[in-house]
C-alpha cells in the first residue's frame, strides 16, 4: 500500500484504469449490509420489506452503516438525490434518515430506465416507452427521403423497437389500452413502407415478416419460461415454477402445477 496522497483531479472517463479504482473504492459498501444492495456505476439502491416493524429497523440501521462507509472515504452521498420508494398496499410510509436528515418520498422512480410507480402500475412507463419510439419513428420520416421496405424495416428494427422492448418482461403491459398505445406506434411505421398502402396491418406484417408486439412479448415469455423449465437458470428456477410428476399426464415432462403459494419479488 502506498503513503496517501492529495488528488487534484479525477481518472478521465473511459479510461482501463478508471473502473478498476471505482471498484477497488466501493467494493466492501456492502459489509454488514443485511437488506438487498445493488450497485451500479453512477447509482445503489436498497431494498427490504417492510411487512414487519423490524424491517424499516434494518433498513435505516442500513442507511447508518452507509453513513459511517462515507464518511470512514471520505465521501458524501448527495442527498438531494436520495429518494425513498414506498410499494405496497397499507405501507406504514416509514421516515428514513440519511445524515440526521429525512430522505424526501417519491411515487415513482426510475431503475435502470424503467420508471417503477408505488403501486407498481406500469401504464406510466408504457407511455414513456411509446413517447421515446414515436420521437424515434418521426426522425426516421424527417431524415429519410426513401420510403422503401429496404431502407425503412432495418431502421425501425434497430432504432424504434429497442425503446419498446427494452426490459419488457419487467414492466410489459397488462392493459389493454396500454397494449394498444405501444401497438400504434408501430402500426405508424408500417404505414410508412411504400407499397403497402392498401393492405391492412396484420396483412402489412405478414408481408413484412412481422409479429405485433404483443405477440412478440408472449413468445419471448414462452422462451423465458422453457428456459426456467429446462434449468437454465438453476439459482431462480425452482423458486418460480413448480413441476407437476406424475405418471398419468400425458405428453412431454415440463407440465406445471398451481402454486401453493406465490412470493412477489
Amino acid at each position: 500500500m502506498s503513503r496517501w496522497r492529495l488528488v487534484t483531479s479525477g481518472v478521465p472517463q473511459g479510461s482501463v484504469l478508471g473502473p478498476v479504482l471505482f471498484n477497488i473504492l466501493i467494493n466492501d459498501i456492502d459489509s454488514g449490509i443485511q437488506c438487498n444492495l445493488s450497485k451500479f456505476e453512477n447509482d445503489t439502491e436498497l431494498s427490504g420489506a417492510v411487512d414487519m416493524p423490524e424491517g424499516h429497523e434494518t433498513i435505516q440501521r442500513d442507511m447508518d452503516k452507509f453513513k459511517k462507509w462515507a464518511h470512514a472515504n471520505f465521501m458524501k452521498f448527495n442527498k438531494a438525490k436520495c429518494k425513498v420508494l414506498h410499494m405496497g398496499q397499507d405501507n406504514p410510509w416509514y421516515q428514513y434518515r440519511l445524515r440526521d436528515e429525512g430522505i424526501e418520498s417519491s411515487p415513482e422512480e426510475k431503475d435502470l430506465q424503467v420508471l417503477v410507480h408505488e403501486k407498481l402500475d406500469m401504464s406510466w412507463q408504457c407511455t414513456l416507452a411509446a413517447q421515446k419510439a414515436n420521437c424515434i419513428l418521426g426522425c426516421i420520416k424527417r431524415s429519410v427521403t426513401s420510403k422503401s421496405r429496404e431502407v425503412i424495416l432495418p431502421l425501425c428494427l434497430t432504432l424504434m423497437r429497442p425503446h419498446q422492448e427494452s426490459c419488457v418482461q419487467l414492466w410489459g403491459p397488462q392493459h389493454r389500452k396500454d397494449m394498444d398505445l405501444l401497438e400504434r406506434v408501430q402500426r405508424r411505421a408500417t404505414k410508412m413502407v411504400r407499397g403497402l398502402e392498401h393492405l391492412s396491418y396484420e396483412d402489412k406484417l405478414r408481408e413484412l415478416g412481422l409479429f405485433s408486439l404483443e405477440k412478440r412479448r408472449l413468445w419471448e415469455d414462452l422462451i423465458a419460461a422453457f428456459q426456467y423449465l429446462k434449468e437454465a437458470y438453476k439459482k431462480d428456477g425452482d423458486r418460480h415454477f413448480s413441476k407437476a410428476y406424475c405418471d398419468r399426464i400425458r405428453g412431454n415432462g415440463f407440465k406445471l402445477k398451481n402454486p401453493v403459494h406465490l412470493d412477489l419479488i
